[in-house]
């Protein structure tokens, strides 16, 4: 399953939670050079939605703050979990 993502490097600390639109917004404490935030945040999504990082790939968005990611996994326990994260 495909989810968008708006990563906030630089953040007090990680975590995965609200909405920046239909994206769901991912805080990482490593900044955005040479792809530390944005391995940051497939780790962070990883763990969020309870699969293996091996299990969250990016798809589009390297260099950009708005990034989308294939999950591989239950959709719906997956679609559940985004969710709560998102606050619906």
């Amino acid at each position: 399953m495909r989810v968008a993502i708006r990563v906030r490097p630089g953040a007090a600390r990680t975590g995965v939670g609200g909405a920046y639109g239909d994206a769901l917004v991912v805080r990482v404490a490593a900044r955005a050079v040479e792809g530390k935030a944005t391995e940051a945040a497939l780790r962070a999504v990883a763990e969020a939605l309870g699969v293996r990082r091996r299990d969250v790939s990016l798809v589009s968005g390297a260099t950009s703050r708005d990034k989308v990611v294939e999950v591989d996994g239950d959709v719906a326990q997956l679609t559940r979990e985004i969710d709560r994260l998102l606050g619906s």
